[in-house]
């Protein structure tokens, strides 16, 4: 991959690429309508300008198979999958489809690298934490986030990660895949009783009774994750802020308001910047009826990092 420290942007650095066009079934449709708006919602309101985005190119095969099981890839690649797999991704193989997934792997590899230079890097996508490393599940066929933690840790001499993972579905992908990698600190706080029906284990989980709410969410998380930065002594870290545990999401079951959302996200942001660490955020999901009140969440996310780091 070209590296992009020569020319690192004095801007935040925003992954995207209008990868979601291709055809769908009608129900996947309105979920994907978010990677379309948020973008034109940053640019309206002047939080981010056009030259922020920056479309990542496909990530190279051998970068994936640092991760990914390559009996695995090959069939996904060519659209080799049994019926049940494919069923269980949740999507209809297509070239497209493949192709949407390595772009979003490049995207939070490339924000990764570009995040040691300008502090943070946000991708319009991500968060594919239900993917195994031979298997896809819950709409995650590849999982970034675990792609790039490893390409850190054997391209770019960096020691340690921490994944703080608060969507409200556990990342069990993500946990599997480095259950035997001390260099790799897995941490998600999602929904006891929410998918997946078996967890997997992390290196922490907290798992939160339905309908958990502001207080009770941002003082468990207040406790715990400066507690951890102490503790593994992160040299980077990956943070995946799906917006699904917003009190309007039809599969959330948790209770937090829109408010309780930002502050969840500027105490995250705000340890990163205090202590230095470089941080890659991903978006992960959202499932309110209104996809105004997805876009608004996740927005926020941007807002608060280019006030913290520009």
């Amino acid at each position: 991959m070209n590296s992009p420290a020569a020319s690192a942007p004095r801007h935040l650095p925003v992954a995207w690429a209008p990868l979601y066009a291709h055809p769908l079934p009608a129900g996947h449709r309105f979920p994907m309508l978010k990677y379309e708006l948020l973008p034109e919602q940053l640019i309206r309101e002047g939080t981010i300008a056009e030259e922020c985005l920056f479309e990542p190119p496909p990530l190279p095969e051998k970068y994936l198979l640092g991760t990914h099981d390559a009996a695995y890839w090959q069939r996904l690649r060519q659209g080799q999958l049994t019926r049940h797999e494919e069923r269980a991704t949740g999507f209809p193989w297509s070239e497209a489809l493949v192709q949407r997934e390595i772009t979003i792997l490049g995207g939070t590899v490339q924000c990764a690298r570009l995040a040691r230079h300008t502090g943070v890097a946000l991708n319009v996508a991500g968060g594919t934490h239900h993917a195994f490393r031979d298997r896809g599940e819950g709409f995650c066929l590849l999982n970034d986030q675990a792609v790039a933690a490893r390409y850190l840790l054997d391209h770019e001499g960096i020691g340690q990660v921490l994944i703080v993972d608060l969507d409200v579905h556990q990342g069990n992908g993500t946990a599997r895949i480095f259950q035997d990698e001390p260099r790799v600190f897995t941490f998600s706080m999602h929904g006891a009783r929410n998918y997946p029906a078996r967890k997997e284990q992390s290196d922490l989980d907290l798992p939160l009774p339905d309908g958990t709410d502001d207080a009770a969410y941002l003082r468990l998380l207040g406790d715990t994750l400066p507690r951890l930065l102490d503790q593994v002594q992160p040299e980077f870290v990956f943070y995946l802020s799906g917006v699904d545990v917003l009190a309007t999401d039809k599969l959330g079951h948790l209770a937090l308001s829109r408010e309780g959302c930002r502050q969840r996200d500027r105490l995250v942001l705000e340890l990163c910047h205090r202590y230095h660490l470089p941080v890659v955020v991903c978006m992960g999901g959202g499932y309110s009826e209104r996809v105004a009140d997805i876009v608004e969440a996740h927005a926020n996310t941007f807002r608060l990092a280019r006030e913290l780091w520009f």
